[in-house]
């Protein structure tokens, strides 16, 4: 078994699977095919997270929080990437200007804060997804665990002959 199966409960070709999942949202981004706010839109960045956050709930890998997490990280890798090969199509000839610095040096800048805002992006919306599948799983643990419990039974008091003891307070 591998240590990222044994750490996060998934291989890494699944983990990438699952950030990739949120892909098509960058790329129809970027080719304005679908603009932001829209439900389209909406639902192209909402629904990979929810797949995220449900695959963890059915899987229960032992740290659930980290494993979104890294996942967010490899789409912050594929959003990078993706707005890197999309960046003449998403600027076009309105790409962004840094006043007077000279224009190759203001693409190289640009596109190095490009990728910088693709990672933190991606470990953002990991850490936020995480901390809901962390929750959420303990949650269904606890419902779960609580469900499986034997029913004590309930201390009488000092006199009770049944020998049991009080409730853990």
């Amino acid at each position: 078994m591998s240590a990222a199966r044994r750490t996060l409960g998934f291989s890494w070709p699944a983990l990438v699977g699952l950030a990739a999942l949120a892909v098509p949202r960058v790329i129809l981004h970027d080719l304005r095919v679908v603009e932001g706010g829209r439900p389209a839109a909406v639902l192209l960045a909402v629904v990979p997270l929810i797949c995220w956050v449900a695959v963890v709930l059915w899987r229960r890998p032992p740290r659930p929080f980290l494993t979104v997490v890294v996942i967010g990280a490899v789409h912050g890798v594929l959003l990078a990437v993706g707005h890197q090969v999309l960046w003449d199509e998403a600027f076009g000839a309105t790409e962004p200007r840094l006043g007077t610095v000279d224009p190759r040096a203001q693409e190289a800048i640009l596109r190095v804060a490009a990728v910088f805002s693709s990672l933190v992006t991606g470990v953002l919306t990991g850490v936020v997804a995480g901390a809901v599948a962390a929750a959420l799983s303990r949650f269904v643990m606890g419902s779960r665990r609580a469900a499986e419990q034997p029913v004590e039974q309930t201390w009488g008091g000092p006199d009770d002959a049944r020998g049991t003891r009080p409730p853990h307070c």
